[in-house]
């Protein structure tokens, strides 16, 4: 179970860095490298945070 935890929060780490540096133009410099640390550090939960903050304006 931890393992496929871990991958979980592999994979949104992840998209939310893939997302935030090559697929929104909107952000600045400084979000996007707030963004990747936040990711690298509390994946699940800024993937949540980023989803409904960045993708559902």
């Amino acid at each position: 179970m931890q393992q496929i935890l871990a991958l979980v929060g592999l994979g949104c780490a992840v998209w939310v860095i893939y997302d935030a540096w090559s697929k929104n133009p909107r952000l600045s410099e400084m979000a996007k490298i707030l963004w990747t640390i936040a990711a690298i550090l509390f994946s699940i939960l800024t993937a949540i945070v980023y989803y409904v903050t960045q993708k559902m304006r």
